[in-house]
């Protein structure tokens, strides 16, 4: 029998928290809640693969939650939040957020959100090895080095970054980002796959403003201008 998934719901309103534990055990996953920050970080302790984050939360500031969490883990977190500004929505998956969905919410919205970060965090990939060595992508251990430094990127960041590896060369929209990476055509999203590429420039590239890897075409997407190295 293949063992329950198990998803951390970070909602301290219990009958948004109720809501969501139905659902997800109705598709045959376990959940865990947590009221308060610091119960969810006491509760990241058992592993779960991926977590619900409301960014309201009674002792914690979602969004520091988030950063703490992305220091040592590249779990994949979507999320909750009433903030429905677009900076505020950057803002937040700057700091390692995922995905997001906006209260008041479809819970069938959520968990389609869920099932696609799964799938995309556990799709197979080669190692991919490019200018000489100096960065290695290895798809199937999902670890990325920049030369002999391990690379801790996000899920999204590190989707897109092989999304764009694998094709080398060629120029691909942020829908086109959007689709490959989460998994669905999301409107509104488009926007924050260019904070996603900031986020993976400062932690790849010599030089952010003159890359090597992540090229931008203007009016257009992104394109993946490094050397690919013979296997």
């Amino acid at each position: 029998m293949t063992e329950k998934q198990t998803i951390l719901v970070v909602e301290d309103e219990r009958k948004i928290s109720d809501i969501i534990r139905l659902y997800l055990e109705r598709e045959g996953y376990h959940s865990e809640i947590a009221n308060s920050g610091e119960d969810a970080l006491k509760l990241l302790k058992t592993n779960p693969s991926l977590v619900v984050l409301d960014l309201m939360l009674p002792d914690i500031q979602g969004e520091e939650l988030c950063a703490m969490i992305r220091q040592s883990s590249d779990i994949p977190i979507i999320m909750l939040t009433a903030k429905t500004g677009e900076d505020d929505i950057i803002k937040g998956l700057s700091l390692g957020a995922d995905d997001y969905v906006a209260k008041p919410f479809s819970p069938g919205e959520l968990l389609a959100r869920i099932k696609a970060q799964l799938r995309r965090h556990k799709r197979p990939y080669t190692k991919l090895s490019f200018n000489k060595g100096m960065l290695v992508i290895d798809v199937l251990k999902r670890e990325v080095l920049r030369g002999d430094r391990i690379i801790l990127l996000t899920p999204s960041e590190f989707g897109i970054l092989v999304s764009l590896a694998e094709k080398p060369g060629r120029v691909l929209s942020r829908l086109q980002l959007v689709n490959l990476v989460q998994g669905y055509d999301f409107e509104g999203y488009e926007r924050t796959i260019d904070a996603h590429i900031k986020n993976l420039r400062q932690k790849i590239e010599d030089d952010p403003k003159t890359p090597m890897f992540i090229k931008t075409i203007y009016g257009v997407g992104y394109k993946f201008i490094g050397a690919r190295d013979e296997e």
